[in-house]
């Protein structure tokens, strides 16, 4: 039996912010589609926590879409 493939994630660095996990995260995007891209593969982080955005060290942040 092999293990199904799974997205890549991270988890944030203290006190780092969504911006500075982007750049590390996506270093060959412009900084703004890659915030872009991780708020939209992460609506848990932004829809659902105040403030919007709040990145916590438990977080688990995908860093590409869904596997289809």
């Amino acid at each position: 039996m092999s293990l199904s493939t799974q997205r890549r994630f991270v988890t944030p660095a203290v006190e780092e912010t969504v911006e500075q996990l982007a750049a590390r995260a996506l270093p060959g995007e412009p900084l703004d589609d890659a915030v872009a891209r991780i708020k939209g593969w992460n609506l848990h982080i932004f829809a659902m926590r105040r403030p919007p955005g709040l990145l916590l060290g438990s977080d688990v942040v995908f860093v590409e879409p869904p596997l289809g």
